[in-house]
């Protein structure tokens, strides 16, 4: 018994290491479309600009996306911002690219599972603008088609998976959308550590088998 309850004890060891390791808090990041500097807004939180590359939170690549902004909105569009918690001046201005080309993201998140908010606001396209958003090389949003003049929209993607500490996030034009503008593009890019089961929790599991295996001897 005591043989059993030394390897136990070693195997709940192990997993400890491994949960404080796995433990290690993934990054928490924000990028401005359309912006070279950063904007931190109402609730304190910094957006960093998306015409920026190399940076240490990460930025763009291959190619520099092109930039437009209006500043105006709807009021419907005012309220929905927010309500969501967002500012209304994240909306006005976007990275683009011209098709066939791309917008092209890479983001130091470090490895981990994340939750992915895609924020747009359209001003020149109403309805007539159709892309697919790629997260990780997987479509998370087919032919996607932005909303009307001066409307925004936001897109959530949970749990998604980066194992190489780098998130890459394209924007590419899909002519099957059937829409006239095929010049992807966003606003805003909000990528959240997705909540996972907290390390106390592992352990309390493993020392539940322990007792488990104790009281069965």
């Amino acid at each position: 018994m005591q043989r059993t309850l030394l390897s136990l004890i070693l195997l709940a060891t192990f997993v400890a290491g491994v949960s404080v390791h796995d433990a290690v808090p993934a990054e928490e990041i924000r990028v401005w479309g359309g912006k070279l500097e950063d904007f931190k807004d109402s609730d304190g939180r910094i957006w960093h600009g998306g015409q920026n590359e190399k940076k240490a939170w990460g930025g763009w690549i291959e190619k520099l996306p092109r930039t437009a902004e209006v500043v105006q909105l709807t009021k419907d569009a005012e309220k929905l911002a927010k309500q969501e918690g967002y500012d209304k001046e994240l909306f006005y201005a976007v990275s683009w690219a011209q098709f066939p080309d791309t917008v092209k993201m890479d983001l130091n998140t470090g490895k981990g599972t994340f939750n992915v908010t895609y924020l747009v606001g359209e001003h020149w396209s109403p309805n007539n603008r159709g892309f697919d958003i790629i997260i990780e090389d997987e479509v998370v949003e087919e032919e996607y088609v932005t909303p009307g003049n001066h409307e925004i929209d936001i897109k959530r993607s949970e749990g998604i998976v980066v194992k190489d500490k780098v998130m890459s996030l394209e924007f590419a034009g899909n002519p099957k959308t059937g829409a006239g503008d095929l010049n992807a593009m966003f606003s805003g890019i909000e990528v959240i550590p997705a909540l996972a089961v907290e390390p106390q929790q592992k352990l309390t599991t493993t020392w539940g088998a322990l007792k488990g295996e104790r009281q069965n001897e």
